[in-house]
C-alpha cells in the first residue's frame, strides 16, 4: 500500500511539473523584426514556455499572428517608432494609423467597416464576463448554413479573461469545432477583467475607470489565451466600445488594432455588405442572437449562391489597406 501511494505521489508531482513548465512565464512586450520563410514579421512579445524562449509575431502583410521558437528565427531588436517608419506601407501599420486617426470618439473608435466590395459580413462575437454559458446556437447555425459553402466558417471572438477562465468547457467545445475544420477562430483581446459598473458614467467606466492598469488588462488576456493553447490576434475590442484618445493610443502602442462595429444588432443597427457585425455570445444578449439568426435565414438563398459570405477579420482588414 505504501508503494502505491508513493507511485501516486510521484505521478501527481510529475503532472504538476508538466503543467508548470507549460505555463507562460516572463511575458513581456518585445519589439523587433524578422524574416521567416519569406514572411516579413513584426515581433510583438517575448516569453518562456516549455523551457524555451518564444516570440509572438505578426505578418505585417497578412495580419496573421504566429509563435516562433527563438532558435528558429533571427530577430533584429527595434522600437515601435522605428518599426512604424520601416513598415508604414504595410496593411498592419496602415490599419493602426487609421485607428489612431479615429481615436477621438468616446464610443466605437477604431475600424468599424470592412472592404466595401465584400458580398457578406465579418462576424464578431463578444464574450464578456457572464455567469451564463456560451450561446452555442450561434455556432451551430453558422456551421449548418455554410456546411457546403464555406468551411471553415471564420468567426472573430472578442474574449475576456474572466469568461475564458469561467467557461473552459465551452472554450474546449469551440476549439473542437475549430480542430474539426468547421470554424476558424480569430481571438480578439477584450481585456482580462472587462470592468463595468452600470452606476458609473462612461467617462469613468470600462477602461476609462481611473487607475486601470492597461498593461495588465492586455497582457494577462494574451497570456491566458496562450496558456489555453490559442494564439492571440493583433485585434482589440474595447469593452462597451468605450475609449478615449489616450486609451486608443495606449492600445495601439501594444501593437493592437482596435475593432469597433457598424452593426451592433441588438441596438437595431443594420448589417450591410462589408459590415463588422457585433453580437454577444455570452448568454446576456438573446435579442442580438435572434436578430443574427434572422439575418442568416433572410440571406439563405444568397448564401447558397455564395453571394453572402462570412469574412475572416484579418482578411477584411488586410484587403482594406492593401
Amino acid at each position: 500500500m505504501k508503494r502505491f501511494f508513493c507511485i501516486l505521489f510521484f505521478v501527481i508531482v510529475g503532472f504538476q511539473n508538466v503543467g508548470a513548465q507549460n505555463t507562460v512565464r516572463n511575458y513581456v512586450v518585445n519589439y523587433g523584426s524578422a524574416n521567416y520563410k519569406g514572411q516579413q514579421l513584426v515581433i510583438l512579445r517575448k516569453f518562456h514556455q516549455l523551457g524555451k524562449t518564444k516570440y509572438l509575431a505578426v505578418n505585417s502583410n497578412s495580419l496573421q499572428t504566429l509563435l516562433l521558437d527563438s532558435s528558429a528565427v533571427a530577430v533584429t531588436s527595434s522600437n515601435w517608432s522605428q518599426l512604424n517608419h520601416t513598415f508604414s506601407k504595410t496593411p498592419y501599420f496602415k490599419a493602426i494609423s487609421k485607428a489612431n486617426a479615429q481615436s477621438f470618439s468616446m464610443q466605437d473608435a477604431g475600424l468599424i467597416h470592412g472592404f466595401p466590395k465584400e458580398q457578406g459580413i465579418t462576424l464578431t462575437i463578444d464574450l464578456c464576463p457572464s455567469h451564463k454559458p456560451l450561446d452555442r446556437n450561434i455556432f451551430s447555425s453558422l456551421v449548418m448554413a455554410y456546411a457546403k459553402i464555406e468551411q471553415p466558417v471564420p468567426v472573430a471572438l472578442s474574449i475576456s479573461g474572466k469568461f475564458l477562465l469561467a467557461h473552459q468547457n465551452n472554450i474546449n467545445w469551440l476549439k473542437q469545432l475549430e480542430n474539426s475544420g468547421q470554424i476558424k477562430i480569430t481571438w480578439i483581446n477584450h481585456t482580462f477583467t472587462h470592468y463595468y459598473n452600470p452606476k458609473q458614467p462612461l467617462t469613468d467606466n470600462f477602461l476609462l475607470k481611473p487607475g486601470t492598469n492597461i498593461s495588465y488588462e492586455v497582457l494577462e488576456l494574451e497570456k491566458a489565451l496562450l496558456n489555453n493553447g490559442s494564439i492571440p490576434s493583433v485585434f482589440f475590442r474595447f469593452p462597451g466600445l468605450v475609449s478615449d484618445n489616450m486609451v486608443v493610443q495606449a492600445i495601439t502602442g501594444f501593437g493592437l488594432i482596435p475593432i469597433g462595429s457598424d452593426a451592433w444588432l441588438a441596438k437595431g443597427q443594420v448589417a450591410n455588405n462589408g459590415s463588422i457585425v457585433l453580437i454577444h455570445g455570452n448568454g446576456n444578449e438573446p435579442l442580438g442572437v435572434q436578430d443574427f439568426i434572422k439575418l442568416l435565414n433572410s440571406n439563405k438563398n444568397k448564401v447558397l449562391k455564395k453571394q453572402w459570405l462570412m469574412y475572416d477579420l484579418g482578411e477584411t482588414v488586410k484587403d482594406e489597406f492593401q
